[in-house]
């Protein structure tokens, strides 16, 4: 099974060599997640604006909604059709089930999340699923979880529960263990939004420094799911500690919804679709173009890490 960011005539280009490239750059690939084709069309422009390499996000929830072999399919066709560096990654998957379902359409990494479970539980289900994915192709990024940042990319009255946050020895410990590609840490990021961060009054904040421990325990790519409402400064500085990859799906499903609205309220008579969700598509892309600018922004140095607490 062929990866759709591994095609013959982009070899040179796989994630894995992605990754390896931005990392050197001190840059992180963006993950935007889409659940429609609106979501699709606005990161792919964004993509073709920017000229960065992209990689689209499903969870099991979207991809149960999109179709996980349309989706994938589709992002194939639009790679082949733009030249882009895109690449689709199946975020979220809490079963071998849906993990091997998303291998086989031709994912070009699998995020496996048993992170509720126990730890060593989450270690033996991680690695089981390892195992399964490489033998249906060893190309396939495999992504495991640790730690506890809640749940669910909505808008939240107040922070969820008490948040566990991920150790540089468990790192060590998890990546032995599964075998993984890359890890996904908590390091004070968590999932959706509180109101006051869609308002524009508060910001999440990351421990920099933890992040630093964990990459040099680790040793691996490092993902930072629950990126939305996430200060600037600290997304700059993570990227310098050890992040490569930043999750941002809640800021585009706010677009997404605030501009509908928007549109429809423009001409409540129209009831073409195209015209009403062309500027919904807009939308979304400036958010996804800005997110993708700023993790490419001019490297911060290595002695700015840590200094944000």
């Amino acid at each position: 099974m062929t990866g759709i960011g591994t095609l013959t005539n982009a070899s040179t280009n796989t994630l894995r060599d992605v990754l390896r490239r931005l990392e050197t750059e001190g840059a992180a690939l963006g993950h935007f997640n889409v659940a429609d084709q609106v979501l699709l069309k606005a990161v792919i422009a964004a993509a073709a604006e920017t000229k960065l390499p992209v990689l689209v996000g499903a969870s099991e929830g979207e991809r149960e909604f999109f179709g996980a072999r349309q989706l994938a399919a589709l992002v194939k066709g639009l790679r082949q059709e733009s030249e882009l560096p895109v690449f689709l990654n199946a975020d979220h998957t809490h079963s071998l089930g849906k993990a091997m379902e998303a291998a086989s359409a031709g994912f070009d990494a699998v995020g496996i999340d048993f992170s509720a479970l126990p730890f060593d539980q989450n270690v033996a289900r991680t690695q089981e699923a390892v195992q399964a994915i490489k033998a249906v192709n060893p190309a396939i990024l495999v992504e495991g979880e640790i730690g506890n940042i809640g749940t669910g990319s909505e808008i939240h009255e107040t922070a969820q529960g008490d948040r566990k946050l991920s150790t540089p020895e468990e790192a060590r410990q998890f990546v032995e263990a599964t075998g993984v590609d890359i890890l996904a840490p908590a390091v004070g990021n968590m999932h959706g939004m509180l109101k006051s961060m869609v308002q524009g009054k508060a910001k999440k904040h990351l421990d920099v420094e933890r992040i630093n421990q964990i990459k040099q325990a680790a040793g691996v790519f490092l993902t930072l799911h629950g990126g939305s409402g996430t200060d600037d400064e600290h997304f700059r500085k993570a990227i310098a500690a050890g992040i490569n990859i930043i999750h941002i799906n809640t800021e585009l499903r706010v677009a997404w919804r605030e501009s509908l609205e928007e549109s429809l309220s423009r001409n409540s008579n129209e009831v073409v679709p195209y015209r009403i969700l062309r500027p919904v598509v807009d939308s979304v892309k400036r958010v996804v173009s800005s997110r993708m600018k700023l993790f490419h922004a001019q490297p911060i140095g290595p002695d700015a890490v840590g200094s944000v607490a």
